[in-house]
């Protein structure tokens, strides 16, 4: 059967979702910036079977020609990560200058805190200047990163409140909808499988533990005789309100864009410039 290009794109989200999880280490997997370039790498073993995984999504999507570009970008950008998560700022370069020959154009991406240490680096510098965004899809790029790092937080403030919980209900975790713009440019759909994959990976892991609570419940309230259910009640009643409280919140941060936001191609902001959203 012929690839078309959903078949690498999921199997790239898929890559991605196992580089964020730890399950083995932590219930919600941690990140200072989740995304491409800043993954934590678990293990050798792991990160041995994900550049094996983007090696081959990055040959799938260059035999698709044109249509498949984009995740030719996306492969390198997060084999880039890889590089970095290891100190290989040879390999980062390499990796991040194919990414942009290829469409990547995430100038925020490039402003997080593990890859300012080579903006000092002349190669780096120079493609850097190579990239090209608009007004309107520099603004996506800041919201998906905010919104990463909102997921994160919000996944951290729900696992500490769910400590002691004595019901058995199981809260999700609420998430604000991937922008569905046509972008300007094809590189702000990596940065959305970035969102995406953040969004899987918390919302597992937070649901795994939210299932291990639940479970270990009902067992203690079959058999200890000095279950309290009206705590327990209490417990899910506090639990539903502030799922609520999420869900809206989730659901008002959806991207809006703004209407004169310039459509034409420009130079990325000065390497340096952007803060990184936190």
């Amino acid at each position: 059967m012929a690839d078309t290009v959903n078949s690498p794109a999921a199997r790239l989200h898929e890559l991605l979702v196992a580089l964020l999880t730890d399950g083995a280490a932590v219930s919600v997997p941690v990140h200072d910036a989740p995304s491409s370039l800043a993954r934590d790498v678990p293990g050798a073993p792991q990160s041995a079977d994900a550049i094996t995984g983007l090696h081959d999504v990055i040959a799938r999507a260059a035999a698709l020609g044109p249509e498949g570009t984009w995740l030719v970008a996306a492969g390198h950008a997060t084999l880039g990560g890889l590089a970095l998560a290891h100190g290989q700022a040879d390999q980062v370069v390499f990796h991040l200058d194919a990414a942009v020959t290829a469409g990547f154009n995430d100038c925020v991406a490039l402003h997080v805190a593990p890859i300012r240490p080579l903006h000092h680096d002349p190669r780096f510098r120079a493609l850097y200047q190579r990239m090209r965004v608009t007004q309107a899809d520099l603004d996506e790029f800041f919201w998906l990163h905010r919104e990463m790092q909102i997921m994160t937080r919000d996944a951290q403030n729900a696992s500490v409140e769910n400590i002691g919980r004595l019901d058995t209900g199981v809260s999700l975790l609420p998430q604000a909808p991937i922008p569905t713009r046509e972008p300007d440019t094809a590189g702000v759909l990596i940065t959305r499988i970035d969102l995406a994959a953040t969004q899987t990976a918390l919302r597992q892991a937070a649901l795994k533990a939210e299932f291990q609570r639940s479970s270990g419940n009902t067992s203690l309230s079959l058999i200890d005789d000095s279950w309290d259910d009206s705590l327990a009640r209490r417990d899910a009643w506090h639990a539903e309100e502030l799922e609520s409280r999420r869900e809206r919140a989730a659901a008002a941060r959806a991207f809006v864009e703004r209407p004169d936001a310039g459509t034409v191609l420009i130079p990325c902001p000065p390497l340096g410039s952007i803060t990184y959203p936190g």
